[in-house]
């Protein structure tokens, strides 16, 4: 009977509202007048979100069954754990803005409504691909593995917005504020409308999502190829990003062997996808192993992050 059950444009249509309600009641009401996020409360949000994609994972339980909501939530701790290193960018972006902590919400929110569009597209584009071209999964699974033996060696190369082409391509469409105009965008500088350091820095993170997007896309289309799935699991770690970067943001050099972790999961999936039709690897199994990834290479960095404290 869960067998039988299908997804269709309905079903995408009432996510959508569900989650365009849940933004305009976070911007609307929660977080209607610029203001700290202290992290107490980022922790909350972290926590609720998080509850509301278990939330739905066990309604698709119970709707198409067990397989479908392991695969939700293997996608799920795929794309969270891969934002945590988004969220670490994010933090030295805003930092080399000194934009001011009451308005790093206000760019987040409207950062996260564009990624939500670009993911949207790319999903869309990607599961017709692999639909017509099963050999795209093989290009996708070798794209991983090079992906994640780069990242280990890669450093870190800090920010440099005269070298993103969409910000020179801002800069030389509008004329840019020198000064914050509170949580605007937009400003006025002598009579001319002009962008503020804000929409820049906003810029500069939707442009560092749509990388991000290019290592963490591939990694679920090799955990499930089901749109739906890829999507929704999608939506929830992007939505967890912004409670997630307040509650982290301030604890960057404690997971110093985080990225080693990361690595380590896109190397596995890669070769997953590579080696499909020669070794399966269970769904079960597959949330196990990225999740011990992860949750080791985080308790790791909290154990070696401990001496280190204590000399300070």
């Amino acid at each position: 009977m869960l067998a039988e059950f299908v997804i269709t444009s309905w079903h995408w249509a009432a996510f959508l509202a569900c989650i365009l309600f849940l933004l305009a009641l976070d911007l609307g009401v929660f977080h209607r007048a610029a203001r700290v996020i202290q992290f107490k409360e980022a922790l909350a949000w972290t926590a609720a979100w998080f509850c509301l994609a278990m939330g739905f994972a066990a309604l698709i339980a119970t709707l198409q069954g067990k397989e479908k909501a392991l695969l939700f939530t293997t996608g799920y701790i795929v794309e969270l754990s891969l934002s945590m290193d988004n969220v670490f960018v994010i933090a030295v972006i805003f930092r080399y803005f000194q934009v001011p902590i009451q308005y790093q919400h206000r760019v987040l929110f409207w950062g996260i409504l564009g990624a939500l569009a670009m993911r949207g597209i790319m999903i869309w584009l990607g599961a017709a691909m692999v639909q017509e071209f099963e050999w795209t999964l093989y290009v996708l699974g070798a794209f991983l593995i090079f992906t994640g033996i780069k990242m280990i060696f890669s450093g870190d190369d800090g920010v440099h917005p005269e070298k993103n082409p969409v910000i020179r391509l801002a800069r030389r469409c509008f004329p840019v504020s020198e000064d914050f105009d509170g949580q605007k965008f937009f400003t006025r500088v002598r009579g001319s409308r002009a962008l503020t350091p804000l929409a820049i820095v906003l810029i500069m993170v939707e442009t560092t999502d749509l990388i991000f997007a290019l290592d963490s896309l591939p990694a679920i289309f090799g955990i499930t190829q089901d749109a739906f799935i890829i999507f929704t699991s999608n939506v929830f770690a992007i939505l967890g990003l912004r409670s997630l970067y307040f509650a982290l943001a301030e604890a960057i050099d404690y997971f110093t062997y985080l990225k080693i972790g990361l690595s380590a999961v896109l190397v596995f999936i890669g070769l997953k996808m590579v080696a499909k039709h020669w070794f399966d690897v269970s769904t079960v199994w597959s949330l196990a192993i990225v999740a011990g990834i992860i949750l080791s290479s985080i308790l790791i960095s909290l154990l070696k992050a401990k001496p280190h404290a204590h000399k300070d």
